[in-house]
């Protein structure tokens, strides 16, 4: 009986080398590797494996960006994404993308020998600890206090309008907005990078409708 075929792509030569190594120890023929999304997009081309496993966060194309290219070429490798997100969002658009599984990088290892044995039995895996304990902030805590206007704003970047576009719908200034979006990573106590925010606004999309 043939091995199963796969392509692995992760930009940490250390997370990629311990994901080959697990894969082979298991008898999958791992066919190829990639360190970013366009030669990950490549070597799936190339090989057309059964499985491609990739990570969702990578330079040149995400994850996500190589599965909608896999769909709209009607390719018939099925994919398996590895990431540290628990945002539902990102789980949706998983699941309108028709991958075949979802896991989180952090339960990988406990997770992944299941999830290639129920994808190529054609059906699909979902990592339930997505769904387990989210923490949820309160807006109104103390510790937040966010104002009116910021949560204007946090409900609207979490319908996905840019800085420009927020500015427009509520009549202000787009530095106005920008000075909001400092306040609220501030309270919220997120990191300062660009798509905190965002992150945080649609994991939290319930509570701050």
């Amino acid at each position: 009986m043939s091995k199963p075929t796969v392509v692995i792509a992760d930009d940490h030569p250390l997370l990629l080398k311990g994901l080959q190594e697990f894969l082979e120890e298991n008898n999958i023929d791992v066919l190829d590797s990639a360190s970013n999304g366009k030669d990950a997009l490549e070597k799936i081309l190339k090989h057309h494996p059964q499985l491609a496993i990739l990570d969702m966060e990578m330079p040149h194309f995400s994850g996500l960006e190589i599965a909608a290219q896999c769909k709209k070429l009607k390719l018939p490798t099925k994919i398996i994404l590895l990431t540290l997100h628990k945002e539902l969002y990102l789980y949706h658009q998983a699941k309108e993308l028709n991958l075949s599984g979802y896991i989180l990088k952090e339960f990988a290892l406990g997770e992944l020998s299941k999830a290639i044995e129920t994808v190529l039995n054609g059906n699909h895996f979902f990592s339930e600890k997505i769904f387990e304990d989210k923490e949820i902030g309160n807006l109104d805590s103390e510790q937040t206090q966010l104002t009116p206007s910021e949560k204007k704003i946090l409900r609207l970047i979490a319908d996905g309008l840019s800085t420009k576009e927020i500015a427009e719908k509520l009549f202000i200034a787009e530095r106005t907005v920008d000075k909001h979006r400092s306040n609220m990573i501030a309270k919220l106590k997120l990191e300062k990078k660009h798509n905190s925010l965002l992150l945080w606004a649609q994991k939290n999309k319930d509570i701050i409708n």
